[in-house]
């Protein structure tokens, strides 16, 4: 009988074409290190996406744009992500294509403008009245039950709290039972209850019930400190967008016609400038009292070149507003034809008004060593074995292509050793590889050759 041992398969990721960068890879003073965090190359790019990264910490940065433009594969998502790593999971990051507005079913400036309110977070700090402590007793008392019948109704619940302080007990209604249970709270859970809604929180195991074995499905936390009736601050991270739409659904009744109109309606609905105003309004009212306070994000618009005239212009009034996030725009166009126009040349795609406005960053080709690099992390990355004479031929290749084009002749050279049996990748696998695929350089050279046998 066979028996095999199967890899657990929950903590395995998928590796993505951006999987290896964690951060800028500056130092203490902002210089970049030439690799550091993923990133190769591009110091004075980088520098600049740091001094950004400040602006945006300081929030001095609202309402002002950074152009990254550079040929493909010269790191300008990479740059945007290696941005949105360093400012953290708290402040939020909204990528999109430029492309993405073109929605059949809402407006180009809808598109625009709810990215730009996903990119805009609030954090809200309240003060809540908790009970909170380790369960030493969970007893529901059963009265009949008033509509008759044999069945016994739950009318209240005691329940028995510990912490390092001291204990209480608690008279609660049948309803924080019902919470309590979908929970699943037993005795010694530690546990906290919100006093003016009810909600009921299940923190996790007592830590005095931790047994001696590593392999443990609880998570287990220690005793709660102070007193078991206290005020707790929450803070929340809400974006504009998840309150346009909280306030945008109408919640509508229980019966048929209602459901029914739900159930009708479209999936996207636009939300309309009078709600967003309202919604401002409220936002702007909690700032002044000191409840919430703004998070400037990033909106980052990758192929800007694809955005049309009509977006430029509204893209004018929103960087304008006063609460506007930092928007990155990313190209790699020369001089192009603005689209919606038609004589219209502009550098990079983008009307020159616009361009006045935003800062430009600019990305270069990598050189050869600086491509071996890449290709080194990029191997580590995806767990491939590969010998410097290799990587410096897939660096030779990358100059003579491109850099993705190298990075993504890694895998099937990689599957091409192990058919060979062996444990790295050599020279003689890159060489049948690159043989067996094209690249867009030469590919293109054929087609220029062979002109006649292709259809036109």
């Amino acid at each position: 009988m066979k028996i095999e041992e199967v890899k657990s398969t929950t903590k395995t990721q998928r590796i993505a074409s951006h999987s290896h960068v964690k951060g800028l890879g500056l130092d203490e003073n902002g210089y970049a290190i030439q690799t550091s965090a993923g990133l190769v190359g591009q110091e004075l790019a980088r520098e600049a996406a740091g001094v950004v990264v400040e602006l945006i910490k300081s929030k001095k940065m609202a309402g002002r744009a950074v152009l990254l433009a550079g040929p493909p594969g010269t790191g300008k998502t990479a740059i945007a992500l290696a941005i949105a790593q360093e400012l953290g999971s708290k402040v939020p990051f909204c990528p999109m294509v430029g492309s993405e507005v073109y929605s059949s079913e809402i407006k180009k400036t809808e598109v625009l403008m709810e990215n730009f309110r996903r990119a805009i977070g609030l954090r809200i700090k309240e003060t809540k009245e908790v009970y909170e402590g380790e369960v030493t007793e969970l007893t529901p008392v059963e009265t009949e039950n008033p509509m008759g019948g044999y069945g016994k109704t739950v009318s209240h619940v005691v329940i028995g709290l510990k912490t390092a302080k001291g204990t209480k007990q608690l008279k609660l209604d049948p309803s924080i039972y019902e919470s309590l249970q979908k929970e699943k709270v037993e005795v010694g859970d530690v546990i906290y209850i919100e006093a003016n809604s009810g909600a009921v929180k299940r923190q996790g195991r007592s830590d005095s019930y931790a047994t001696e074995f590593d392999l443990e499905a609880e998570e287990y936390v220690p005793l709660p400190k102070g007193d078991v009736h206290k005020k707790k601050e929450v803070i929340q991270d809400v974006t504009l967008h998840d309150l346009d739409v909280a306030n945008a659904r109408p919640q509508g009744g229980q019966d048929i016609m209602s459901m029914m109109g739900q159930l009708m309606k479209p999936k996207k609905t636009e939300i309309t400038d009078k709600l967003r105003k309202e919604i401002n309004k409220v936002v702007n009212k909690y700032i002044d009292q000191g409840i919430a306070e703004l998070v400037p994000g990033v909106l980052f618009v990758d192929e800007v070149h694809m955005l049309d005239i009509e977006c430029f212009t509204y893209l004018h009034r929103a960087l304008e507003s006063t609460i506007a996030p930092i928007v990155i725009f990313a190209t790699n166009r020369g001089k192009c034809t603005i689209r919606g126009t038609e004589d219209i040349v502009a550098p990079h795609g983008m009307p020159l008004d616009l361009l006045d406005r935003v800062m430009i960053i600019r990305t270069l080709p990598y050189s050869k060593e600086e491509m071996i690099q890449i290709l080194k992390i990029r191997a580590q990355t995806e767990g491939i074995q590969v010998d410097e004479d290799s990587l410096s031929q897939l660096g030779e290749i990358g100059v003579k292509t491109t850099l993705r084009y190298s990075v993504q002749l890694l895998t099937p050279s990689n599957l091409l050793s192990r058919i060979n049996g062996k444990d790295a990748i050599s020279a003689d696998e890159i060489e049948e590889i690159n043989k067996l695929f094209y690249d867009a350089k030469s590919s293109a050279k054929i087609l220029a050759e062979q002109e006649d046998k292709y259809m036109k």
